[in-house]
């Protein structure tokens, strides 16, 4: 008994090292600090990647670079072009042709709020803009300017089963006419983004295509409705190719110069709780970089130079993805993308866990009863192994009496008492490690499902019943904590009480810490943890009434 003590509390030590190690490394090592909230002093379009040089005979043009501050863009400036579609609704400012507002209408800013959650945003509060532009020797993105694109609408609706939607920008200059394109499609969050350059000059086009993400440092904003001791998610850039699909790349780390990667259908991208950003090129080779310049941060790629011959054209294309970390969706985006839901070390369990999950809420339609259902299927694949162990504690139940009689005889001779334990065990055919294994083989479980549910935005303020109206952030109530802490402290009842008093003391209060480690979990982990208790006592008490009955029966027959 006192050997599964000691791995009990073990389990409960490595547990909370792991989640401190967690929470120090998303407060100190992930995301830079910010020490207030960012002026508004950027311009929309103002800061262009530097230049990769020109191949060839194509000599190297400096691209564009911060050109000084503007007015910060606003949801409220008429001079934007607004377009709703199913899935967002989008501002795009006329100087670059940039996307600098997106919100997501299909999910909430809040749980009890019908504002829609908003991922792009260029304000007082964050910058976070999606950018692209023409640069190189005949681009119209220069160091001291942006192009101002003309546009026949400024508000732009899709309606129900129109299924794409174009919205057409056009720039003109010396002979050449760039007609810059956003496609949205019904039901679709990537969005395509093309640009048509045709030359009606008498000289060859020169250029380059960049796109690229801009982002402050402000704090994700997805964490805000957790609880006080969730673990922060992964905030930063990304980027991945076809064989090398999922890479991180921290903001502190974007002036490295690590991130020099060329690839024709790969991704780069921002990475945030539940949402994620990326650009890929679309049928042709794209030059990947990062770099940092003061409070903001850009990952993106720049298009090899491509020449438009007098009197021809040419089209470039990207796919801009802006919505949630919906995995169905990122895989046929680009190989590796749907990657960004993130579920650490354990991501084997976490997949399996997740596709089960999945598929029982396409048949149930409630992630509470889901997580449910999944709880009670793991512990029947479990339960060979569990009976295996709960035979084991009730038989060591069985046996205390004479354990502790045994004490009382050879307390004082440690060698002899070990001796007659080992002689009782093996009469009994006893295994007392046995009573460890449930909690051994349910920690990878439970810490996989943990990454489950912080990192799959399905369950983003997914309800159960009456108070749980979101089963990724904490119970409000800790109603469910202390229904686990009660289901524990029955459950231990039901097990052998260890030998020691002082040890029997301490395992009392097992069922107390792990309550207050449950208080700040989202409530879909403790519900599975509480069934999954549940479920445990139920089978410990059946096993203990078997052998309850199989003493009795050997009982009478010695005395026959």
């Amino acid at each position: 008994m006192q050997k599964i003590f000691r791995v009990m509390i073990i389990v409960a030590m490595l547990i909370t090292a792991y989640l401190l190690i967690l929470a120090w490394r998303d407060d100190y090592a992930d995301t830079p600090a910010v020490d207030t909230v960012p002026e508004a002093t950027n311009t929309v379009g103002a800061d262009i990647p530097s230049s990769t040089g020109a191949a060839g005979d194509i000599p190297a043009q400096a691209l564009p670079a911060d050109s000084g501050a503007v007015a910060e863009t606003s949801v409220q400036d008429t001079g934007l072009i607004t377009v709703t579609t199913d899935r967002y609704d989008i501002k795009i400012n006329p100087e670059g042709g940039d996307i600098v507002y997106a919100a997501l209408k299909q999910y909430d800013e809040t749980l009890d709020g019908d504002t829609s959650f908003v991922l792009l945003e260029n304000n007082s509060n964050r910058v976070y803009v999606a950018q692209s532009g023409l640069i190189g020797q005949d681009g119209i993105d220069t160091a001291d300017s942006r192009a101002i694109y003309s546009h026949t609408a400024n508000n732009y609706v899709m309606e129900a089963g129109q299924g794409t939607l174009s919205v057409p920008l056009t720039y003109e200059e010396n002979g050449v006419t760039v007609t810059k394109t956003f496609t949205f499609t019904e039901n679709k969050y990537p969005i395509d983004v093309s640009y048509q350059i045709q030359n009606a000059s008498a000289d060859a086009w020169q250029g380059q295509m960049f796109a690229q993400l801009k982002r402050d440092d402000s704090k994700d904003p997805g964490m805000s409705d957790k609880g006080v001791l969730s673990m922060a998610t992964y905030l930063g850039g990304a980027w991945g190719t076809p064989d090398d699909p999922y890479n991180k790349l921290k903001f502190d780390e974007f002036n490295d110069g690590e991130l020099t990667t060329t690839s024709n259908d790969g991704w780069v991208g921002v990475v945030q709780h539940y949402f994620v950003s990326a650009w890929t090129p679309e049928n042709f080779t794209g030059d990947f970089f990062s770099r940092e310049t003061g409070s903001d941060y850009f990952i993106g790629f720049n298009s090899e130079p491509v020449n438009v011959a007098p009197n021809n054209q040419l089209t470039l294309n990207a796919t801009l993805y802006a919505g949630p970390k919906v995995q169905s969706e990122l895989k046929d985006v680009a190989v590796g993308l749907n990657q960004t839901v993130d579920y650490g070390l354990l991501w084997p369990i976490s997949k399996i866990l997740f596709a089960i999950l999945d598929g029982i809420h396409n048949i149930i339609g409630n992630w509470g009863w889901s997580i449910i259902v999944l709880t009670i299927l793991v512990k029947i694949s479990l339960m060979w192994f569990s009976n295996k162990s709960y035979y084991s504690m009730a038989k060591m139940r069985a046996i205390a009496p004479r354990l502790t009689a045994l004490k009382e005889e050879h307390g004082d001779d440690r060698m002899k008492m070990s001796q007659e334990m080992m002689a009782i065990y093996k009469e009994e055919k006893v295994n007392p490690m046995a009573g460890c294994l449930p909690i051994l083989m349910q920690m990878p479980i439970f810490l996989a499902l943990y990454w489950v549910l912080v990192e799959s935005v399905e369950l983003r303020h997914a309800p159960w019943i009456l108070w749980i109206q979101d089963l990724s952030a904490m119970d409000p109530w800790f109603i469910l904590p202390l229904i686990m802490g009660a289901s524990m402290f029955v459950q231990q009842q039901l097990n052998p009480q260890p030998a020691d008093p002082m040890q029997a003391k301490v395992m009392k209060f097992l069922p107390i810490i792990f309550t207050v480690f449950m208080l700040f979990f989202p409530a879909g982990l403790v519900l599975y943890w509480t069934v999954n208790n549940l479920f445990s006592m139920t089978q410990q008490y059946i096993v203990n009434k078997k052998v309850e009955k199989e003493n009795e029966l050997r009982t009478v027959k010695v005395q026959d």
